[in-house]
């Protein structure tokens, strides 16, 4: 009997992705509590080329500040599948948003905790937001589109711009009181994000009434003012 070559059968490889450089690199942020040196050094260390690295990113910088965008895109994409929020209005999205968001900040509240507050300079963490400050806006400007009513179209451009600016500026504030929150599960950044964007949207309605004055308190009481 003649003896017959059989093919060894080798693993599929990896396909390499953002996301899975992404998730590698937050992996090895975690494990080492810092991040790579180096383009070189962390494409040896996760088992790629650099060539392979830079398809997909320009530089470890880049790769950081992807991650919070990473965390938009998932986001706005869960929003955008959901049934029910397919007729909802500006108010409604913007609370998916928050809600969405934090929930994945919470999933990976040990990366965000040290990329964001492991430098000495704060400046630094405010940085890698930049590229998410711009995907913000952009979405801020799509669900709120058609919602200030003004006949002057100088005037409504001038607030839709101070709309996705003061948008932005509460995110960071939501983030920061996020960072600082020992609540069990969060459940005072839940109830922040409820009291501030039910308050935004009394004031930009003219009509503060209760809310604004309940936010205020509640602001108050968590020593934030």
């Amino acid at each position: 009997m003649m003896a017959t070559k059989t093919k060894a059968v080798q693993a599929a490889p990896v396909e390499i992705t953002a996301d899975k450089i992404t998730e590698m690199f937050m992996h090895y942020c975690l494990e080492n509590s810092k991040r790579p040196e180096s383009v070189y050094l962390f494409s040896k260390h996760i088992g790629i080329s650099e060539k392979e690295f830079y398809n997909h990113f320009a530089s470890i910088d880049s790769l950081e500040k992807s991650v919070f965008v990473h965390f938009h895109q998932v986001t706005t994409k869960l929003i955008k599948e959901s049934e029910e929020m397919a007729l909802a209005g500006f108010k409604d999205n913007l609370l998916a948003y928050y809600y969405t968001y934090f929930e994945l900040l919470t999933v990976n509240r040990s990366y965000v905790v040290l990329a964001l507050q492991g430098d000495k300079n704060r400046l630094n963490g405010i940085l890698k937001l930049k590229p998410l400050r711009t995907q913000f806006k952009q979405y801020i400007a799509g669900v709120s589109e058609g919602y200030l009513k003004v006949n002057s179209e100088k005037f409504r451009k001038m607030q839709q711009e101070a709309l996705e600016e003061g948008a932005w500026i509460q995110f960071l504030v939501t983030l920061k009181f996020w960072l600082d929150d020992e609540s069990l599960g969060f459940e005072k950044t839940d109830l922040f994000i409820e009291k501030s964007i039910r308050a935004t949207f009394d004031l930009i309605d003219t009509t503060p009434l209760e809310s604004v004055i309940d936010f205020g308190k509640f602001l108050i009481k968590e020593r934030l003012t």
